[in-house]
């Protein structure tokens, strides 16, 4: 199953931001084929809530820059784990021990197709 060029489009954005702001341990999970509603999780950490809430601030007014209007964003308010749902790609920004407790990478790759990024 191929993804639209879009959600590629958007995925290389989302990825670039993310490497502008320092994200850590960025880990790209393909879901096409797997999931309905989206092509692609990405799953990333900050150093700390600060460091979450900057990352998800900037690649979320990347996004609306880049005409992606629909943008829904969650836990912005505590900056453990901010869900910023783009529609094709979805990413998860954790605080380091927030993301070893929810283990999102282990759930949605119980086969090892996970391109470490």
């Amino acid at each position: 199953m191929k993804a639209q060029p879009d959600a590629d489009k958007t995925l290389n954005l989302i990825l670039s931001r993310l490497d502008d702001m320092k994200a850590e341990e960025t880990v790209t999970i393909d879901l096409r084929g797997k999931s309905a509603y989206s092509d692609y999780m990405i799953v990333t950490s900050g150093r700390a809530n600060r460091h979450v809430g900057a990352i998800a601030e900037n690649v979320t007014k990347s996004l609306k820059e880049n005409g992606i209007k629909s943008v829904h964003v969650e836990g912005l308010s505590n900056c453990d784990w901010v869900l910023i749902d783009s529609g094709d790609v979805i990413v998860h920004v954790f605080r380091p021990e927030v993301r070893e407790f929810y283990n999102l990478e282990r759930l949605w790759t119980q086969n090892p197709a996970v391109a470490a990024v």
